[in-house]
């Protein structure tokens, strides 16, 4: 009887420790990417980590929100309002795609920055656009009201679509400004967001290389970091302050909510608030579908892209020309690259798939017995089933995508094949002169970063990657051509580069000049085409109908699983999947120590970028007037403690998107800027681990003394509110 009272006490023990446990797991862990229109219900969680402000500061739809002062920044990073004048802070990797395009080899931005030293110097950039969100609501009930939820998937989505359309044209007519919605838990929700964008941006301010770069793939989606990741651009606007398209009078947006800055700096155990656009995660899925991360898709497009990289850099090393067609595009391949290889660690050292399926068994022990919906009792066992019959494909799929058109020539053979419609099309020889003519100047932005030599040793290192893994799936034509070269992708490489004429824009505007009616062989045996055709037909007849009814039927299942799953956790405060709209995440700061202790927990300074000085390597290469500023210690007033800060890390849960979104402090004021993720802790993109997800951010005071001590820009800082 002693023992058996002991061990139930011992058990209700170990329960409310298990609940106290969970409790303060959801308080303070950082997890999750809240809508910012229902951030009230966290208020009490965020006052108890710190937060000095009301939340309807942070979000509202008055006009007076900070949700006013953050912008999308192009078409997939976050920016942040810190004037009165437009002036805009995100990345310096989120602008590097711009100024790639205002870059040349005589002005060459990326070795030396670029700082205005006036407004009339800034430098209008082509294309780049921002986005203020204005106002967002949920609209679930005008969207899927009356339509049951296990309605065919194709008839579903029609009708849901028709509504969408009338309830947008409905808000925008109101509001007079771009209405948008999108689908949250997969479909279960429905918001509209009321936005204006803006298209006249110019640059202001670009730092070099040697300090936006810092540290390059060694350093990057790891802590300690030491770079200063960012970069600022303007906002104008017509005469009303509405958007309007480029014109030499335009004058910077009149803002009325922008970012005070704080000089005041964090400590460790502080509150910290990330907002922004967070892109794409998915914390739902199955276990299989993680699986296929995992085993599948991640493994291959590492294994792929280090060859790539290889190949680019050997070539980008040893010519200037080319690095500056390829930086930008080697940026992009890099970031996936190292950071799929942090996502598998990650998803391996928390065992992420294992809970996954512990996870399922109480799920599904739940739906067999405490549900009568058949739908539910069922989710689980098709959604495997449906991941199974699927793995071969998508095996096959990612290849293609990595090794053949990860290859320059073959992706962009999709130029010929719409040049040999043309001749299908039996146009008259003034129409197809006029249309191939066309056809060809559209690669004008391709032949601008296009190096042959580059490609066709990329060519020769991804296709033995491609025969190698699909030898029993390969087009006849790749079969026939590996065995025509003998086997040696290096002679193949020769072949195809040194006749096809979509290697030189200059080949390929003689043909279109000179082409008639008949010459269409002469496009048809070209190798590019062919490789790209024959592929190309391999997806259209066997893959990509198959992955598009899997994909189509996985969406339907995981429509219904997440529905059941907030059903069969109804305590749990569940968050959306991010879908690049605007959120917020909220934590502490909080140090990180891979190796264990070190002086880096949760922030490094600028004696620890000199430090890693290496003349001999562009990756960590300082600056000669930084490490002279640096020397001199002519910090000015954003001295702290003899140095000057540099990056520091928090809890807070953010993903891809969330590139260069304001960090900001207990009052709402800016600290710093963000613009990565620990290593071990990328996965947080399906799994929250609070002891390794660490978002890395650029403090706000490197940045004012970059901008005024090394750019010679205190201009720019005569127009922020710094609040000491």
């Amino acid at each position: 009887m002693f023992e058996s009272k002991s061990l139930k006490k011992l058990l209700i023990f170990i329960c409310i420790l298990n609940f106290s446990l969970s409790t303060f797991y959801h308080a303070y862990a950082g997890e999750g990417m809240w809508v910012p229109a229902t951030i009230k219900k966290h208020e009490n969680q965020m006052k108890a980590l710190g937060l000095e402000i009301p939340v309807e500061m942070i979000y509202n739809d008055g006009g007076t929100g900070l949700n006013n002062a953050v912008v999308l920044f192009g078409k997939g990073c976050t920016g942040e309002i810190i004037s009165s004048k437009g002036l805009i802070l995100t990345n310096h990797h989120c602008g590097y795609g711009t100024v790639q395009g205002l870059t040349s080899l005589e002005k060459d931005y990326f070795a030396t920055g670029f700082f205005a030293k006036s407004i009339k110097e800034e430098i209008p950039c082509p294309g780049l656009t921002v986005t203020f969100i204005r106002r967002i609501e949920n609209v679930t009930h005008k969207i899927v009201t009356g339509i049951s939820d296990t309605l065919r998937d194709a008839v579903r989505d029609t009708l849901i679509a028709n509504r969408i359309k009338i309830v947008e044209k409905e808000y925008a007519t109101a509001t007079g400004m771009d209405a948008t919605i999108k689908s949250y838990f997969e479909g279960n929700q429905y918001w509209i967001a009321i936005t204006e964008t803006y298209t006249d941006i110019r640059l202001t301010a670009f730092p070099p290389n040697g300090i936006g770069t810092f540290g390059g793939d060694d350093e990057n989606w790891v802590w300690p970091r030491h770079t200063g990741d960012f970069s600022v651009f303007r906002v104008y606007a017509g005469a009303d302050n509405k958007p309007a398209p480029y014109a030499a009078g335009n004058r910077p947006y009149d803002a009325s909510q922008f970012f005070n800055i704080s000089l005041k700096g964090y400590k460790e155990g502080d509150f910290s608030m990330v907002y922004g656009f967070p892109g794409t995660t998915m914390e739902y899925i199955s276990s299989g579908e993680l699986n296929q991360v995992y085993a599948i898709i991640d493994p291959i497009s590492i294994q792929a892209r280090t060859r790539k990289l290889d190949v680019w850099s050997d070539h980008m090393n040893e010519h200037r020309d080319v690095f500056l067609k390829y930086t930008s595009k080697r940026a992009g391949v890099a970031n996936g690259w190292k950071k799929w290889q942090g996502e598998l660690e990650g998803l391996r050292l928390n065992n992420a798939i294992e809970k996954k399926q512990l996870y399922e068994k109480g799920f599904q022990q739940w739906a067999l017995t405490a549900t009568s919906d058949p739908y539910v009792k069922t989710l689980l066992p098709q959604l495997k089933a449906e991941v199974d019959n699927i793995d071969g494909l998508l095996f096959h799929e990612q290849h293609i995508k990595e090794e053949l058109l990860g290859t320059e020539l073959i992706a962009t053979g999709a130029a010929l094949e719409k040049m040999a419609a043309c001749f299908r099309a039996q146009f008259t020889q003034a129409q197809l002169t006029d249309t191939l003519q066309k056809l060809t100047k559209a690669l004008d932005g391709f032949y601008k970063n296009y190096d042959m030599e580059t490609d066709k040793d990329l060519f020769a290192a991804l296709m033995p990657l491609y025969v190698k893994n699909c030898k029993k799936d390969m087009p006849a034509y790749y079969r026939k051509q590996y065995h025509r070269n003998l086997l040696n992708c290096n002679r193949w490489a020769r072949k195809v580069f040194r006749s096809s004429m979509l290697t030189s824009q200059e080949k390929m505007m003689a043909f279109a000049n000179t082409a008639k009616a008949n010459d269409s062989n002469i496009l048809k045996n070209d190798p590019a085409y062919q490789l790209y055709t024959s592929i190309a037909a391999v997806r259209k007849e066997k893959i990509t109908p198959k992955i598009d009814a899997y994909r189509s039927k996985k969406h339907f299942l995981n429509r219904l699983y997440i529905n059941a799953q907030m059903n069969y956790e109804k305590d749990k405060d569940f968050y959306p999947d991010a879908n690049l709209t605007l959120r917020v995440a909220f934590g502490q700061v909080k140090g990180l120590d891979p190796d264990g202790d070190a002086p880096y927990s949760f922030q490094t300074k600028l004696a620890d970028v000199v430090a890693l000085d290496d003349t001999n390597s562009l990756s960590f290469k300082v600056p000669a007037k930084l490490k002279d500023l640096y020397n001199k210690k002519d910090f000015g007033r954003w001295a702290v403690n003899g140095d000057v800060p540099v990056a520091f890390v928090a809890s807070n849960h953010t993903s891809g998107g969330n590139s260069g979104s304001p960090v900001l402090n207990s009052k709402g004021e800016l600290v710093g800027t963000n613009f990565d993720r620990a290593y071990e802790g990328t996965m947080s993109d399906y799994l929250f681990d609070p002891n390794r997800c660490r978002n890395i951010s650029v403090d706000i005071r490197y940045t004012l003394f970059i901008l005024e001590k090394f750019g010679g820009a205190g201009w720019l800082i005569d127009e922020m509110k710094i609040v000491k």
